[in-house]
């Protein structure tokens, strides 16, 4: 009897010490069903561009208030990729909300970015998480461009 309890106890402590996360969007976990993943986004105030959607595999989101756009990738039932796409207007504003997303990443995942040197019209901060991979661009050319790119490590099988 002790060593059956022991044994129970031995399976619960692994299952309590393995508390890995998966990888998420702003909170939404990547293992979600596409659809209850949409729906949650659209819960937020996302609302869906049918024009720009491609039903089956890319669905696209705008938040009108925030000036985003939301590109949502899957194959079947499963998340693939989200990129996140800034509207903004100037250069300086989006190398000001390129480091402010970076910070922000960097506070919250509590890792450095591998950043390669690049010049100040052109920065890119990746973070590898134990789950995924995220990164930060930022372009700026004629018409500025800054995305944000959540992408989960593929399974080891």
């Amino acid at each position: 009897m002790k060593k059956i309890f022991f044994a129970i106890a031995v399976v619960m402590a692994c299952f309590a010490c393995s508390d890995e996360q998966p990888f998420s969007y702003r909170g939404l976990a990547f293992n979600m069903p596409s659809a209850q993943f949409v729906d949650s986004l659209i819960a937020r105030g996302l609302v869906v561009d049918s024009a720009a959607s491609d039903s089956g595999r890319l669905v696209v989101l705008n938040n009108a208030a925030e000036h985003y756009r939301v590109l949502v990738a899957f194959a079947g039932d499963k998340l693939q990729a989200i990129q996140e796409n800034y509207q903004v207007s100037t250069n300086d504003s989006t190398r000001m909300l390129w480091q402010q997303l970076r910070d922000g990443f960097e506070k919250q995942l509590d890792a450095w970015p591998d950043c390669p040197m690049l010049k100040d019209n052109h920065k890119i901060a990746n973070f590898d998480t134990s789950t995924g991979f995220i990164s930060v661009v930022l372009q700026n050319t004629y018409r500025p461009t800054l995305t944000v790119q959540y992408q989960p490590k593929k399974e080891q099988k």
